[in-house]
């Protein structure tokens, strides 16, 4: 590790953990699991699913346009052709994967990787980078930031969005990528730690708008600061790095990424227990919504302020639990087109979420966040109740998705592009990025 001198040097001191930016540096597709190489594969092609859905948002839609005015530059955007800035390309691609609410997460975390992650690798990485060196990368990302969020979560008592440790983490990894020193690698850290959007969490639960998770201004915060070093712009050690020792032991012989979470459900991931739980009972009865008087959920504290129940927008669907939890008692299942911003009026849904009740569990709260568990209970109209087991989401790390029902997740959210991202995915550890950034024009 190393400590800033008055040359603008970082002077070395010596490491007590696994050093992350030299595993960063160091590590090869080649020496990584086949399991590891698989999840690369499919978490980069969940999170370009979600961004195809994020496309059609509105949020997507200003900050696409905020982008191509405040950020011109060469840089084709996704789905849209027009050119940016790199770090107008990581802001726009970050808040448009974050705008629909289905990419993948870390328990540990309490938030997503991919999310802020993903955006920066994109915007940064040379016309000449092959597949196999940005799959890679990939997976130093995830490893890192696996691990710097929950150095960030010790060093401080608020609950900070994905994209401030994000920029961090789309730092370090980034920094691979767009070919920086080791030095100018551990002042990009520092620039993007000290820079980074340390914003409230559960400000945005309480009143869901379009900010969301903070990733995309992560994402536009990492790619900046490898800008920033790459110029020779200095900053300070970044302390969730350097100075937490006992949370990067097993960098490089545990793998994080093996231990995301998926979502089959664009919501937030702590209305996804509620939601499995009224659907099993809805399957296991052969209920329909017209059965129901009303539905009680049971949950931790964090779940219950998601607590909208007559959502305006799309944001505030997505941020509460009663809403969707509705939705999956009135449609069986809960599709992005259910919390658009068009589709929030139905009267049977809005019945049921109006009348939902939800109590705070302690049983729930003390697992959180290493689990998310919800026990629901019907109240029938013909009178009685039906209640679930406690349980948890599905698609957790202990109860993961098969490739298959993640590749039908995709093509669902990705629609007509489906076949061209898939294939360049799927092949692209033998192909260059190129083939990837062209599928996504």
């Amino acid at each position: 590790m190393s400590q800033t001198g008055n040359s603008g040097t970082l002077r070395p001191v010596k490491l007590q953990a696994m050093d992350a930016f030299a595993f960063t540096r160091a590590l090869q597709w080649s020496g990584l699991p086949l399991a590891v190489q698989r999840r690369a594969r499919m978490s980069l092609l969940d999170l370009l699913g979600v961004a195809v859905q994020g496309h059609a948002t509105r949020l997507s839609a200003i900050i696409r346009d905020y982008a191509v005015a405040q950020h011109p530059g060469p840089l084709p955007l996704p789905f849209d052709g027009r050119g940016v800035s790199a770090s107008g390309y990581a802001l726009a691609l970050g808040m448009t994967i974050d705008a629909v609410d289905g990419h993948d997460g870390h328990n540990p975390a309490k938030g997503h990787i991919g999310c802020p992650l993903l955006p920066a690798l994109l915007a940064l990485a040379p016309p000449s980078t092959t597949g196999e060196e940005f799959l890679t990368t990939l997976v130093a990302g995830y490893e890192v930031g696996a691990r710097v969020s929950v150095a960030q979560h010790a060093t401080t008592p608020d609950y900070h969005t994905s994209g401030s440790w994000g920029a961090t983490t789309g730092a370090i990894a980034g920094a691979r990528l767009a070919g920086l020193s080791p030095d100018q690698t551990q002042h990009a850290a520092g620039i993007a730690e000290y820079h980074g959007p340390r914003s409230q969490m559960m400000r945005c639960i309480d009143h869901p708008t379009m900010l969301k998770d903070g990733s995309g201004w992560g994402a536009m915060c990492a790619t900046s600061a490898i800008l920033l070093a790459q110029a020779g712009f200095t900053g300070a050690p970044a302390i969730t790095v350097t100075d937490t020792p006992d949370h990067w032991t097993t960098l490089g012989t545990e793998w994080e990424i093996l231990r995301q979470y998926f979502k089959p459900w664009p919501v937030c991931r702590w209305a996804q227990g509620p939601i499995a739980g009224v659907l099993a009972l809805r399957a296991a009865h052969g209920l329909t919504a017209a059965d129901v008087d009303h539905i009680e959920v049971e949950t931790f504290h964090e779940s219950i302020r998601l607590a909208t129940a007559r959502p305006r927008t799309t944001e505030e669907a997505q941020y509460s639990t009663s809403f969707p939890v509705a939705v999956a008692m009135v449609h069986g299942d809960v599709k992005p087109a259910d919390i658009a911003d068009t589709a929030l009026d139905d009267p049977e849904i809005l019945r049921l979420s109006e009348s939902l009740k939800m109590r705070e569990s302690d049983h729930a709260n003390a697992a959180f966040p290493m689990q998310r568990f919800a026990r629901v209970t019907l109240h029938l109209r013909a009178g009685g109740t039906l209640t679930t087991d406690w349980l948890e989401p599905p698609w957790s790390p202990d109860t993961q998705p098969s490739d298959a029902e993640l590749l039908t997740k995709f093509r669902a959210y990705a629609g007509p592009r489906a076949d061209r991202i898939e294939e360049a995915v799927m092949a692209l550890d033998r192909q260059p990025l190129s083939t990837l950034t062209a599928a996504l024009a």
